[in-house]
C-alpha cells in the first residue's frame, strides 16, 4: 500500500504541474496572436485544466474501468462547482457579467440532458452517444469563437512577449507530464480502492476527481487574489462543459460502458438518485443566480460548500 499510494500522489503532483505549464504555455501562444482575455478563459485555460480529466477518463475507459471514468467526469463536474467555485464566491462574492456566461450554461445543461437521457434511459453510454458529445464540444468551440471574433484584444502588458520555443517546450511537457500522471492515478487508484474495499467508482467521485480538478482550483485562487472573480467562474463552468462533452465524450468513444453500480439508495442505482441530480443541483445553484440578478453572494458559496460536504460524507457511509 505503501508503494502505491507514494505512486498515487507522484500522480497527483505530475497533474498539478503538467496542468500548470500547459496551461502556461496556451495562454502565452493565445497571447501571442492577439486573442481576448475572455476567449482565452473559456476555452484555452478550460481545455488546459481538463486535460487531467479527459486523460484519466480515457484511460480509465480503455482500460475495462468505466467506474473511473463515469464518475470521474461527474466528480469534477460536482467539485468544480460546489467546492473550487464555491470556495471563490464564498470568500470573495460579487457582480459578474452575465452575457459571458450564456453560453456554457446553456451548453453545460444541453450536455447533460444527453447525459440524462443515457443514464435514466438507455443504462448505458453508447458509441453514438460519445459522438454526439464530441460534436457539441466542436460547436461549444466555434460558438465560443463566433461569439468572440469582434471582441477587441485587451491591452498586453508584459514587457516581452514569450518565445515561440519556450511556449512549444511548456505545451509538450505539460501534455506529456499529464499524461504520466493520469496513468499513476489510475493504476494506484484502482489497486488503492480494491486494497481498502472501497469501490472504484467512490474513489473516483472523491479522490480522482478532486485531483484533476485541482488546475481549476489553481486558476480560481489567482483569479481571486487578482480580484477577477467572473473570470474563475466562467473557467469553471468551461471546464465543467468540457467535462461532459470533452471528457465524457472522448472515454465513451472510446470504450462504451454500462452505468455502473457500487452502492444503492432507496433501492436504486445511487448514481441516478444521488450523483446525477447533486451534479445538476450545484450547477443550478451556481449558475442561475449569476444569471438571472448579475452577482453571486456569500450565502450561496457557503451552501454550495455545505452541499459538498455532505455529499462526500455520503459517498463514504453507503
Amino acid at each position: 500500500m505503501i508503494i502505491p499510494g507514494i505512486l498515487f500522489l507522484l500522480g497527483l503532483l505530475c497533474l498539478i504541474k503538467g496542468g500548470d505549464w500547459f496551461v502556461d504555455g496556451a495562454s502565452a501562444l493565445a497571447r501571442r496572436f492577439h486573442l481576448p482575455e475572455l476567449l482565452i478563459g473559456a476555452t484555452v485555460v478550460s481545455i488546459g485544466t481538463t486535460l487531467p480529466e479527459v486523460m484519466v477518463s480515457t484511460i480509465s475507459a480503455v482500460s475495462g474501468h468505466g467506474e473511473i471514468a463515469y464518475g470521474n467526469a461527474i466528480g469534477s463536474v460536482i467539485c468544480n462547482a460546489a467546492l473550487i467555485a464555491a470556495i471563490t464566491v464564498a470568500v470573495r462574492p460579487g457582480k459578474v457579467d452575465p452575457k459571458t456566461l450564456r453560453v456554457p450554461v446553456a451548453f453545460f445543461f444541453a450536455a447533460a440532458a444527453i447525459y440524462c437521457v443515457a443514464a435514466y434511459g438507455m443504462g448505458r453510454f453508447t458509441r453514438p452517444v460519445g459522438l454526439l458529445m464530441l460534436g457539441m464540444f466542436v460547436a461549444y468551440m466555434v460558438a465560443n469563437v463566433w461569439q468572440m471574433k469582434n471582441a477587441p484584444a485587451e491591452p498586453e502588458h508584459e514587457e516581452e512577449p514569450m518565445g515561440i520555443g519556450k511556449i512549444v517546450l511548456l505545451l509538450v511537457v505539460g501534455a506529456a507530464l499529464i499524461a504520466l500522471g493520469a496513468n499513476l492515478l489510475v493504476d494506484n487508484g484502482t489497486i488503492i480502492a480494491q486494497a481498502m474495499g472501497v469501490p472504484e467508482s467512490v474513489i473516483a467521485l472523491t479522490f480522482v476527481a478532486l485531483g484533476t480538478s485541482l488546475p481549476e482550483l489553481v486558476t480560481a485562487i489567482t483569479s481571486l487574489m487578482k480580484g477577477h472573480s467572473d473570470l474563475s467562474l466562467g473557467n469553471v463552468v468551461g471546464a465543467n462543459v468540457f467535462n461532459l462533452v470533452l471528457v465524457s465524450g472522448m472515454s465513451v468513444t472510446l470504450a462504451p460502458f454500462e452505468i455502473p453500480q457500487s452502492a444503492t439508495l432507496f433501492g436504486i442505482n445511487s448514481s441516478l438518485v444521488l450523483e446525477l441530480p447533486v451534479m445538476l443541483l450545484v450547477m443550478v445553484l451556481l449558475t442561475i443566480p449569476a444569471l438571472v440578478r448579475g452577482k453571486l453572494s456569500r450565502v450561496q458559496g457557503v451552501a454550495l460548500l455545505c452541499i459538498y460536504a455532505a455529499f462526500c460524507a455520503v459517498q463514504f457511509t453507503m
